[in-house]
C-alpha cells in the first residue's frame, strides 16, 4: 500500500478493497463513537477491554485473544447515523483482512469496507454507510498474535441517511465466515411480542454478560484429572463435580460461541468428561456426583436436570458448529434424550422421574418429581430433534401439573414447591423429606428457586400461554411482595409468601427477572433486578447462583434459543 494512512474518494477504488459506495467525508462530521457502548468478541486479558478503544486514549488499546480468526470490536452509536469517516489505529497485532460493518439492529450487518491487504498503522477511510451499530470484523491476523487497536474513531451524522449508491450492500444476518450456526449476540429466534428486555443498547446488555461470563469461567472453568476433560467446579456441592454444574457448563459455552473463541474446545472437553462418566443404570445418561479424582462416586446413577441440560446443550452444539467435526452432537444428543424417556420419565403419568435410581418399589420417590427440571422449552428441542410426539404430551403434563399447583396451594403467589409427592393421584407439595430436607422440600426453595427461570425461558420466547400465566402469577406476586425493590427478595418462601430465610442469594433474585420479562407492565421492576445483577460481585464460592445468573442474563437479554 505504501504509506500506512489510506484515503478514498469518490471515485478512488483500490484493487483488493470492497466498498459499498464512497463519498468525501464532510468536514464537519463530528467524531460519534468516543465513550459509546462497546463490545468485543474476546479479550487478551485484564486491560485490554474493549472500551479502552474508544475512550481517546492512544496509551490504552483493546486486544483479542491471541491466534484466533475471527475476532470483532463492535460499537454502538445510540441511535440511527449516516457515516462517513471511520479511522482504526492498530497496535502491533494488525488486521491484514478486515471488514468494516454497519447494522440497524445489531443482527443484519452490511459490509462499508473490506481489505485483504492491510498493513497496520492508521487506516483513515472514508466511507459511506447508516447504521446504529459499526464493526470491525477482522478474519486474517497481521501477525501471530491477536488483533488490538489503540482507537476506533467513528465520524458522522445522526438521523441522517447516506448519499444513495449505485454498488448494492452485501447484508448477512450472521457474521461473516465466523463458522457458527448462531453466534452470541445474533438474536436469531425472535421473543414473543411483548416481551421485555432490560433497557439500553443490546451492545451494552451483551458487554455485561460477556464480562460476567469471563468471571464465571475463570471461577468455574476447570481442566482437572486430565484426559483433555473439562469440568463445571462446584465448590457449594457435597462433591466438586455434579452434573447439573456439567449441564450448566455445556448450555452456557454453546450459548456463548462468537464470544468466547475457545467455546467450541471447552464444550468438548465437557463432553468428554460426559461421555467419560456414564450412570450404571444407562450409559447415555451421565453419573451425577465425582470426587475430587473425578471418579464417580454415590452410587454412579443419574440425576435428571443434569442429563436435560447436556442433552439441550448437544443439541445447542449441533446448531452452532454442526456435528461433522470430533463429535456427532447430534447423534449423542438423541441417545441422551431418548435416553431420558426410557429411564426419567414416569411411563403412568408422563411425569419426570428425580434420577434414573427411581423405580416402582419405592412408590412415594417413584411418583414424585422436582419442579425446577420441569423445562418446557427442553421438552420443545427434544420434539424437535427427534420428531417423536411423545414430547408433546410429556410437556403438556407438566405444564398441567403448574396450573394445579398454583391454584390449589400457592393461589396468590405461583409458587411451587421443590418436590411434589402423589402424582399418580392427587399431586401436592412434599410433605416432610421426599428426597432432601424434612423442612423445606415441599417449599419453595434451593430448587424451585430457579422455576421462574425455567418456566419464564419458554414463555418469553414461544409466548405460549400456559407458561405465560405461571411466569406472570410468580412476577406479579414478587413485584408487590417487594415493593419493587430486588435487595428484599429473600431466601426462601413457603407457598403461602411467607419468607423462610433472610440475606440475598442470586439463585433466588436472578430467576424472578426471567418472569419479569413476560409482563409488559414490569419495565422499571425488570431494569431493577438487571441492575442489582450486574452490580453484585459474582460469588466464586457458589457454581449454582453464579451459574443461574448467567444463564438468566443470556435469557433476559434476548440471547437464549431454542435448537
Amino acid at each position: 500500500m505504501g504509506g500506512r494512512t489510506m484515503a478514498f474518494g469518490a471515485a478512488g477504488l483500490v484493487l483488493g478493497l470492497l466498498v459499498a459506495g464512497t463519498t468525501i467525508a464532510s468536514a464537519a462530521d463530528p467524531l460519534v463513537s468516543r465513550g459509546k457502548a462497546v463490545t468485543a468478541s474476546s479479550i487478551e486479558g485484564s486491560g485490554f477491554e474493549a472500551a479502552k478503544a474508544v475512550d481517546g486514549s492512544t496509551s490504552t488499546r483493546w486486544a483479542s485473544v491471541e491466534g484466533h480468526d475471527p475476532e470483532w470490536l463492535r460499537v454502538d452509536l445510540g441511535s440511527a447515523h449516516a457515516i462517513s469517516r471511520v479511522k482504526l489505529s492498530w497496535e502491533a497485532a494488525y488486521a491484514k483482512s478486515y471488514r468494516v460493518q454497519t447494522s440497524p439492529d445489531g443482527s443484519a450487518w452490511t459490509d462499508v469496507y473490506s481489505t485483504s491487504t492491510g498493513d497496520g498503522g492508521t487506516d483513515d477511510l472514508t466511507l459511506s454507510g447508516s447504521g446504529r451499530y459499526v464493526r470491525v470484523y477482522g478474519t486474517a491476523r497481521g501477525t501471530a498474535y491477536g488483533y488490538s487497536l489503540w482507537e476506533l474513531e467513528v465520524y458522522g451524522v445522526g438521523g441522517g441517511n447516506p448519499p444513495t449508491t449505485t454498488t448494492p450492500p452485501t447484508t448477512t444476518t450472521t457474521p461473516p465466515s465466523s463458522g457458527l450456526g448462531y453466534p452470541f449476540g445474533s438474536r436469531q429466534t425472535p421473543y414473543a411480542a411483548g416481551v421485555l428486555r432490560p433497557s439500553g443498547s443490546t451492545s451494552t446488555l451483551d458487554a455485561k454478560i460477556v464480562d460476567y461470563y469471563q468471571r464465571w469461567k475463570a471461577a468455574f472453568v476447570k481442566q482437572n484429572c486430565g484426559n483433555g476433560w473439562y469440568q463445571i467446579i462446584s465448590p457449594d456441592a457435597k462433591f466438586p463435580y455434579v452434573a447439573e454444574a456439567q449441564g450448566y457448563g455445556m448450555v452456557i459455552t454453546a450459548q456463548m460461541a462468537g464470544a468466547d473463541p475457545d467455546a467450541k474446545k471447552i464444550f468438548d472437553g465437557l463432553l468428554k468428561y460426559k461421555l467419560a462418566h456414564p450412570s450404571v443404570n444407562n450409559p447415555d445418561l451421565l453419573a451425577a456426583e465425582q470426587d475430587t479424582a473425578c471418579k464417580s462416586v454415590n452410587g454412579s446413577d443419574s440425576a435428571t436436570d443434569g442429563d436435560m441440560d447436556t442433552a439441550y446443550g448437544l443439541l445447542l452444539a449441533d446448531k452452532q458448529w454442526g456435528s461433522s467435526g470430533t463429535y456427532n452432537y447430534k447423534q449423542i444428543a438423541v441417545k441422551n434424550v431418548n435416553a431420558i424417556k426410557k429411564s426419567l420419565i414416569n411411563p403412568t403419568t408422563n411425569l419426570l422421574l428425580m434420577g434414573d435410581w427411581s423405580g416402582p418399589d419405592d412408590s412415594r420417590k417413584y411418583y414424585g418429581s422436582r419442579s425446577s427440571d420441569w423445562m418446557a422449552d427442553h421438552f420443545r428441542a427434544f420434539r424437535n430433534a427427534t420428531g417423536d410426539s411423545a414430547w408433546d404430551t410429556i410437556r403438556a403434563k407438566h405444564q398441567d401439573l403448574i396450573a394445579t399447583l398454583q391454584s390449589k396451594y400457592a393461589a396468590s403467589t405461583g409458587l411451587l414447591p421443590d418436590f411434589v409427592q402423589d402424582t399418580n393421584s392427587t399431586a401436592k407439595p412434599a410433605v416432610g423429606k421426599l428426597l432432601e430436607e424434612d423442612a423445606t422440600d415441599g417449599k419453595y426453595w434451593y430448587n424451585a428457586c430457579r422455576d421462574p427461570w425455567r418456566i419464564g425461558a419458554d414463555a418469553a420466547v414461544t409466548g405460549d400461554g400456559k407458561s405465560l400465566a405461571a411466569a406472570r402469577k410468580m412476577n406479579s406476586w414478587i413485584k408487590g411482595k417487594t415493593g419493587g425493590d430486588p435487595n428484599k427478595i429473600a431466601v426462601g418462601y413457603q407457598l403461602n409468601g411467607t419468607q423462610i430465610d433472610s440475606g440475598s442469594d442470586a439463585a433466588f433474585v436472578a430467576p424472578f427477572a426471567v418472569a419479569a420479562t413476560t409482563d409488559p407492565g414490569s419495565q422499571a421492576w425488570l431494569d431493577a433486578l438487571w441492575t442489582k445483577m450486574v452490580n453484585t460481585p459474582i460469588a466464586t464460592d457458589t457454581y449454582f447462583g453464579a451459574s443461574i445468573q448467567l444463564q438468566v442474563m443470556i435469557t433476559v437479554s434476548g440471547n437464549h434459543w431454542i435448537p
